[in-house]
């Protein structure tokens, strides 16, 4: 019998073909950096070139940010209340979150039966030497043509808890997912918060480098006024101008660091660093109240808040069910198969009319699959589930120690903070009368201007010292507000609720 199939490949253009896809595979390494020592760059042909004009006409290098109101003065909750819309931090939680989502129905879908429709069709052309040749032909020539279209079923009816396993860990990972987002959004309202309080402690210093250079300029125009009626040096004069110099030096420092926290803030809101914004100042805010020492029991119900607390319990929940599921996999499963399909062929031999044929079959059938010898796989895999419940365990211990260790340090860095605002007011108002005493009396002729520079610098520290202390008691207020998860609304430090 011989059979007339469709022309093979030699050998020869079997390897020809090998090497000449091995060959194209070897090219692939222009499309890599040439050099270890010199920069990449595009050539003309690259797609690298094509993708960029591709950005750059479709608008995708262009910085996206919301519009706001220019003209308008932002205080901090509307700051918060405009990065939780804009900073793309949240938007990643968000489909994060809807990921894990999608996840329990995509498990929840393997209770289902799987139905799939399929269409089969070919020929076949055989040829058949005769004994006897017939009417001069020498071979029985046959073609066969089909077509069968069918339908198939798939059901595992039953798995010993595999699946509720998968099931139920998937809605464990989804609200880990849940509680991260939440998380999200309160470690950026704590970013927003900490980013607007460093930026008016930097506004402060050049508030208090402005006045400084106002106060420097003072006491040159005395010293001067002094040099000319003879009661002055030139030293005396010099040092002055000395003063003044440096004063001016520490403005331009002043707005130069006021810029890079204006920066910090437009990031940490998700605005373009070209948005222009005004800000509220908090100088005439009230400060926040020191906390009292927390207790276990305050420890317990701050923890009950926090989101990340419970996003490492459903995390570990999770994992428990991972081993829930490796023991399943030791059980048989059981499942439900069957096929419904219709077929038409037709019969066309030499000599002999067409002959054509078609039916419909259909079955069902149950079987069960029994797991007899893996080498180890599912010990493995069992061990390995139980190794990541004892992990997850340990990591939930030491994400609840760490947040009551953060716990106790924010309470005690607020009343710190607090503490160090009043002792730098009294700081402030000690140099006033220092600084207002030595001008006093270089003006009335028994001062040095060595003595009025110190004083001087001591003022400029003083309010420095002052606009930190004050701007850290708010920061430290929010960081308490973080740690104890209560960060879920645009309400500023130093709010009573």
């Amino acid at each position: 019998m011989r059979r007339h199939l469709m022309p093979a490949l030699g050998y020869g253009a079997f390897f020809a073909m090998m090497l000449a896809l091995s060959g194209c595979v070897a090219d692939t390494l222009a499309l890599a950096p040439q050099s270890p020592d010199a920069q990449w760059q595009p050539g003309d042909g690259d797609e690298a070139v094509d993708m960029r004009r591709q950005a750059e006409a479709s608008g995708a290098l262009a910085l996206t940010a919301p519009t706001v109101d220019e003209s308008r003065l932002y205080s901090l909750p509307q700051l918060i209340d405009l990065a939780q819309r804009s900073n793309p931090d949240t938007r990643v939680a968000w489909e994060q979150a809807r990921q894990a989502a999608l996840a329990v129905g995509m498990a929840e879908a393997t209770y289902l039966p799987v139905i799939t429709a399929n269409v089969i069709g070919g020929s076949n052309e055989n040829s058949a030497e005769l004994p006897i040749p017939i009417g001069g032909n020498a071979y029985f020539n046959s073609n066969i043509n089909g077509v069968v279209p069918f339908m198939a079923l798939q059901w595992l009816a039953f798995d010993f808890g595999g699946r509720s396993a998968v099931v139920e860990g998937a809605k464990q990972l989804s609200l880990a997912a849940n509680y991260q987002f939440n998380a999200t959004h309160q470690r950026l309202i704590f970013e927003v918060t900490s980013a607007f309080h460093d930026y008016n402690a930097a506004r402060a210093h050049s508030r208090a480098a402005g006045q400084a250079l106002a106060n420097s300029r003072t006491v040159y125009d005395a010293i001067k006024a002094r040099r000319e009626r003879g009661l002055a040096t030139s030293v005396d004069l010099a040092q002055a101008e000395q003063i003044v110099a440096q004063e001016e030096l520490r403005v331009v420092q002043a707005r130069g660091s006021e810029q890079d926290t204006y920066q910090a803030l437009l990031g940490a809101v998700g605005l373009s660093p070209m948005t222009k914004l005004k800000i509220e100042d908090t100088k005439d805010r009230r400060l926040p109240r020191a906390s009292s020492m927390p207790t276990e029991t305050m420890i317990e119900i701050a923890l009950a808040n926090r989101p990340d607390i419970f996003a490492g319990y459903a995390a570990l929940e999770a994992s428990r069910q991972g081993v829930k599921k490796a023991k399943a996999d030791f059980m048989p499963k059981i499942g439900v198969f069957g096929t419904l399909s219709t077929y038409e062929t037709q019969l066309d031999a030499a000599g002999l009319p067409a002959v054509e044929n078609s039916g419909l079959n259909g079955n069902i059938m149950f079987g069960a699959t029994i797991p007899l010898y893996d080498a180890g796989m599912r010990d493995a895999n069992l061990k390995q589930a139980q190794s990541r419940v004892e992990a997850a365990e340990r990591n939930f211990d030491q994400l609840k120690d760490a947040a009551a260790r953060e716990i106790v340090v924010a309470s005690n860095a607020l009343t710190t903070a607090i503490q160090a605002n009043d002792s730098a007011v009294k700081l402030r108002q000690a140099a006033y009368k220092t600084y207002d005493s030595a001008l006093e009396s270089y003006q009335n002729g028994v001062g040095t201007v060595s003595a009025l520079a110190t004083a001087q610098n001591g003022l400029l520290d003083a309010r420095l010292a002052e606009g930190d202390a004050r701007e850290a008691a708010f920061t430290a207020a929010a960081n308490l507000a973080f740690v104890l998860g209560t960060s879920t609304s645009a309400i500023p430090a130093g709010t009573p609720r």
